[in-house]
């Protein structure tokens, strides 16, 4: 098992919470993302601008698709531990994350009525992906 599956794991069970980022306290899914990277990191490597919880919202810019991109590694080949950007509208913005698991068969995500949970990568999920990344390298004084 991969060490950021292992890692999201420990959230299981936290429940939703908007902008939050608290294991067992309160996330929302960015705020899983931003605890993984904490715990794997250190402290985040930039301050989060406020963003809404909506995932029909549409626009011009993809503000999560363009951070994602600049602080993870973009990847093409499945992976268990990758971030998976979600698009869950057709002409909405890219604005929903989960980690892979079993190896491609699941996720692990915060959702608003169920808070953290590991569910099924299922066709519709799938199809919805627009992007995959990895989390850098550990830097050898934080191993």
């Amino acid at each position: 098992m991969s060490e950021i599956v292992a890692l999201a794991r420990l959230w299981l069970g936290t429940p939703y919470h908007h902008r939050a980022s608290s294991c067992r306290v309160g996330t929302d899914c960015l705020g899983l993302i931003r605890g993984l990277w904490r715990a794997r990191h250190g402290a985040e490597p930039d301050v989060l601008p406020p963003y809404t919880p909506g995932w029909a919202e549409r626009g011009e810019a993809e503000h999560l698709w363009q951070a994602l991109a600049t602080y993870l590694r973009p990847v093409a080949a499945p992976a268990d531990g990758q971030v998976l950007l979600f698009r869950l509208q057709a002409r909405a913005l890219a604005k929903h994350v989960g980690i892979q698991t079993q190896a491609g068969r699941a996720f692990i995500h915060a959702c608003p009525r169920a808070g953290v949970v590991e569910a099924p990568l299922s066709a519709p999920w799938a199809r919805r992906i627009v992007a995959r990344f990895a989390f850098p390298p550990v830097p050898q004084e934080l191993e």
